[in-house]
C-alpha cells in the first residue's frame, strides 16, 4: 500500500458518496457503478442487501467498526471462528477482535464466495501488464472511506463476495467466473455500529466478472 495510505489514482468513488457521512436512507435503492465503491454507515440492529445486478460480479466487501476503524471485519479471523473457508446462512462475521460485526442472514447465490484473496491495487496489476493507473479495490475503499469523512488506516483482506477462486488438488488457484445469477442477493445484519464499504471489482484481466471480462454495476440497500 502507499506509506501515507492514500490513492495511487482516483475516480468518481472520491466524490460521489451516498450521503455527505455515508447514512443511507432507509430501503433507498442505491447503486454502486463498475469499477467504483461506496461506503454506507449502519447502525447495530440494521441490514445491508447487497444485490448482484448481472449475476457476474464481484464485490469486495470490508466493515470497520464505527468507533474505531482499527478494529475490521478480518478474514484470518473469521476462518477459524466458522471452521471453515466461507461462511454460510447464520454465521457470525467477526473482527480482528473476535466479536461479531455482522452476521449472514440471507445468501440466494450457490454461496460460492472468496475469504483468501487480497483485493487487488496497482501493484497486481503492474504484474498483469497494467502500464498506466488501473482502477483497483484497494484505491476504491480508500476513496469510499475519504469520500465521507473517513480514513483507511490499513487495507484488511476482503470478504469477496461471489468470487470464484476454487483450489486445484495440487494446492495452485483456478480464477474462474461467478456462479451466481442476475439479481442474486446477501442480506447482512449489523451487530455493531460499522462502515460497510462495497467495491464493485474492476479485474478485466482475469475473468473472475465474467468470462467476457467487463466489470459491472451493483445494488445495495439498508432496511
Amino acid at each position: 500500500m502507499n506509506e501515507d495510505n492514500e490513492p495511487g489514482g482516483t475516480n468518481a468513488t472520491l466524490t460521489s458518496p451516498i450521503s455527505q457521512g455515508g447514512r443511507p436512507e432507509s430501503s433507498k435503492g442505491y447503486r454502486i457503478p463498475a469499477l467504483q465503491g461506496r461506503a454506507v454507515r449502519l447502525d447495530q440492529g440494521q441490514c445491508l442487501r447487497i444485490i448482484n445486478t448481472h449475476g457476474s460480479q464481484v464485490c469486495d466487501l470490508w466493515a470497520f467498526y464505527a468507533y474505531s476503524l482499527q478494529e475490521f471485519l478480518s478474514m484470518e479471523h473469521l476462518r477459524p471462528w466458522i471452521n471453515r473457508l466461507t461462511p454460510r446462512i447464520g454465521d457470525p462475521l467477526v473482527t480482528n477482535h473476535r466479536r461479531p460485526i455482522l452476521t449472514l442472514l440471507e445468501d440466494t447465490s450457490p454461496g460460492v464466495h472468496d475469504t483468501t484473496i487480497a483485493s487487488c491495487d496497482i501493484y497486481r496489476y503492474r504484474t498483469l501488464g497494467a502500464e498506466d493507473y488501473h482502477d483497483n479495490c484497494t484505491d476504491n475503499l480508500r476513496m469510499a472511506l475519504k469520500a465521507i469523512g473517513l480514513r483507511a488506516p490499513q487495507v484488511p483482506s476482503p470478504f469477496n463476495l461471489w468470487m470464484n477462486t476454487p483450489y486445484r488438488p495440487d494446492g495452485t488457484l483456478k480464477w474462474l467466473p461467478t456462479v451466481s445469477k442476475a439479481g442474486d442477493h446477501l442480506l447482512v445484519r449489523a451487530e455493531l455500529d460499522c462502515v460497510i464499504v462495497m467495491s464493485a471489482c474492476p479485474q478485466d484481466l482475469v475473468p473472475v466478472n465474467g468470462r467476457d471480462c467487463i466489470p459491472k454495476d451493483l445494488e445495495f440497500e439498508v432496511s
